[in-house]
């Protein structure tokens, strides 16, 4: 494992994110109802950024083509997307956000 400090605890509200790049990974670590998630920054559909995208409840949506991702299985929940995301775990911990993108 290799856990990395991504955040301080309250940096992110509930609904916000943040691009981060551990271990040379584009990743974004979001805020979903109180729980830090972590997910590849860009769409499994298209090559497109998710962080042009919005966060509804634990789900995050691509602007590009309108298909949302369960943010903790990174299961996709609607068409055209078909392929998950890749997920990375996330904890809080001693006031830090921490992510395993090893």
């Amino acid at each position: 494992m290799a856990w990395s400090v991504v955040a301080k605890e309250g940096e992110l509200g509930v609904g916000q994110m943040k691009r981060i790049q551990p271990a040379d990974k584009p990743l974004l670590l979001i805020n979903a109802e109180g729980g830090y998630f972590c997910v590849d920054e860009m769409c499994s559909h298209e090559d497109y950024s998710l962080w042009f995208g919005c966060v509804k409840g634990r789900s995050i949506k691509c602007s590009l083509h309108g298909s949302y991702f369960d943010l903790a299985s990174g299961k996709p929940l609607n068409e055209p997307a078909e392929c998950p995301l890749h997920t990375y775990p996330a904890k809080l911990e001693a006031g830090q956000v921490w992510v395993d993108a090893g």
